[in-house]
């Protein structure tokens, strides 16, 4: 693990919302001194993500750390609130099996499993009434 590895990997665990390539490498330069370029931050979420420490997110272009370590092979869904932008994630063997029948049907293999879901969590969902 590199240096600017394990700084992604930390920036990303002290923050419960996706985080961007660029605000990442903002985050994690040497106060006072030149910003990583933006080819080492994501050489580096490449890294992370291909070890299963870290998730992307399509829809937002940005990265999570992985809380739940996940095999390979499991579908992941991740619960992203469009009010305070918090992201949970979450994997059922009922989801996998579900996933699985549809490729399945369509006679399509899988090589990523990732659900986005966009709502509102149950905190912004409370502070609404």
């Amino acid at each position: 693990m590199t240096p600017i590895r394990r700084k992604a990997l930390e920036a990303l665990h002290a923050d419960h919302r996706p985080v961007g390539a660029y605000d990442l490498a903002d985050r994690i330069s040497p106060a006072g001194g030149r910003r990583l370029a933006p080819i080492s931050i994501y050489r580096a979420l490449d890294f992370l993500v291909e070890q299963g420490f870290v998730h992307r997110l399509s829809s937002r272009n940005a990265y999570v750390a992985c809380l739940h370590g996940h095999g390979a092979d499991e579908v992941v869904a991740f619960l992203i609130c469009e009010a305070c932008g918090g992201v949970d994630e979450d994997s059922s063997p009922a989801m996998k099996k579900a996933v699985a029948a549809i490729a399945q049907i369509r006679q399509f293999s899988p090589s990523h499993q990732v659900v986005e879901i966009v709502g509102r969590c149950e905190h912004c969902r409370g502070a609404r009434s």
